[in-house]
This record gives C-alpha cells, structure tokens and sequence, in this order.
C-alpha cells in the first residue's frame, strides 16, 4: 500500500458491548470509536493498563478525575482503547 505524504487513514477502533454498556455517561456519543484522536484524552503514564494517568488538557468529560497533581482517567472505553489498541 502507498501512503501518500500528508494524509492520514483512520481505522474504527472496535470494544466489547459490555464495555459500551459500563460507559453510560459519555458526552461524546463514543466518537472515540471513530478512530480519529482528537477527542481521546493523551495517555501521560499506565499503571498494568488499569489506571491510566492522563494528561491535562481542557476536554471535559465525565471520566477524568483529579488525583493530586495529576488526572486519572475512569472511562471503560478509553481504558479497553488503550489495552487493546495502545492509543
């Protein structure tokens, strides 16, 4: 496959349907699925994929919560994105 400079392919990033159903307050109607990382909060550190300490930034989002200095994220989706995907 080419790749043509510049351009950039996005793949539809897929989860378990229990781990949609444990994500019941998403404000972004999952658009994190679409593969596209704008609307991903970047990933700072990991602790065994199981927490996830994120970089702080202006997203709001109902998942991200302040751990001293720093923010952890609390979002079944994200963290199966992040174990499964890396991203």
């Amino acid at each position: 496959m080419n790749r043509v400079p510049g351009v950039t392919m996005q793949v539809k990033l897929e989860v378990k349907e229990e781990t949609l159903k444990l994500t019941d307050k998403c404000r972004n109607n999952f658009a994190c699925l679409s593969g596209g990382k704008s609307c991903l909060c970047e990933i700072e550190d990991s602790f065994d994929g199981r927490v996830l300490f994120v970089k702080v930034g202006n997203k709001v989002c109902d998942y991200k919560m302040s751990f001293g200095y720093s923010y952890v994220c609390n979002c079944p989706t994200r963290k199966e994105l992040y174990s499964r995907y890396k991203v």
